[in-house]
């Protein structure tokens, strides 16, 4: 890493960024979400008439691990670790194009891809304020503390 890219101490003195609060917030909620459907998708795997159990129990599972990258970045925020900003941004950036296939279906999805494109949005931008990035220390290109 360059200079210009070392993340610096955040100041953890003041209280913290509302704008840092609720992005941790929305990644909580995505986490949570990927956890209910895991959970839901293996329970309908393991005591309904799924087309393909093993497949039903795979993709519970699958969902319930990719629930932790959103839900430690969340941790991570609200803790103010500089780290955490990655996991939250790529979290971030996966939801889109799941927002994106939900809003091509015929059904009940399109509300639900509705609601993942306005929040993965809304939390994109709260990750890339510079009120957020100051609050976690990070440093841009250009920004070399002397």
């Amino acid at each position: 890493m360059s200079s210009e890219q070392t993340p610096t101490t955040p100041d953890t003195t003041g209280p913290r960024p509302r704008r840092l609060t609720y992005a941790a917030l929305l990644a909580a909620l995505e986490g949570l979400a990927l956890v209910v459907g895991g959970v839901w998708m293996l329970a309908l795997g393991l005591t309904g008439e799924p087309d393909d159990r093993q497949q039903a129990v795979t993709g519970g599972v699958t969902l319930v691990v990719l629930a932790l990258l959103p839900l430690l970045a969340a941790r991570g925020l609200l803790g103010r670790r500089s780290w955490s900003r990655g996991p939250a941004v790529i979290t971030q950036l996966l939801a889109l194009p799941v927002a994106y296939n939900l809003l091509q279906a015929d059904s009940m999805a399109i509300p639900a891809g509705i609601a993942l494109a306005v929040v993965a949005v809304v939390a994109l931008v709260l990750l890339v304020n510079p009120e957020t990035t100051r609050a976690l220390g990070i440093r841009g290109p250009g920004n070399v503390q002397k």
